[in-house]
């Protein structure tokens, strides 16, 4: 069903990577609020409220103590990838959000969908999802 990659998805470039997690985030998240039920423009502010970057990097900081090391190494290198950050966010949030799309991409790529969903989960665990 999903077109993965020939390469290895740790061989991908880290923006990449983030750029597959922030989709497979974003249908995470509203696929769950869709559940939930509720008037589309509500659930979309919510949506919005926990994909921006500074809910992200708050992710980020949650996940960290339970990352094995490969889980970190993504992590690591799509935060230190160059990209140019909006305007809208700070640079240490844009960077953080940025790693943890990279992680979503990465476990999603390496069809590791059991362990995508934990990690979703810790990461959620204190937000109202």
């Amino acid at each position: 069903m999903w077109n993965y990659p020939e390469e290895a998805p740790e061989r991908l470039a880290p923006l990449s990577l983030a750029y597959v997690g922030d989709a497979v985030f974003e249908l995470y998240i509203r696929s769950g609020l869709v559940r939930r039920g509720g008037k589309i423009d509500a659930l979309h502010r919510q949506a919005v409220r926990l994909v921006k970057c500074s809910a992200m990097a708050a992710y980020y900081q949650r996940l960290e103590p339970h990352l094995q090391p490969d889980e970190l190494e993504i992590m690591r290198r799509g935060r230190n990838a160059k990209s140019r950050h909006p305007r809208s966010a700070n640079v240490q949030e844009y960077h953080m959000s940025t790693g943890f799309e990279a992680l979503i991409g990465y476990l999603f790529l390496k069809n590791q969908e059991d362990r995508l969903v934990r990690l979703l989960e810790v990461a959620l665990e204190t937000s109202d999802q």
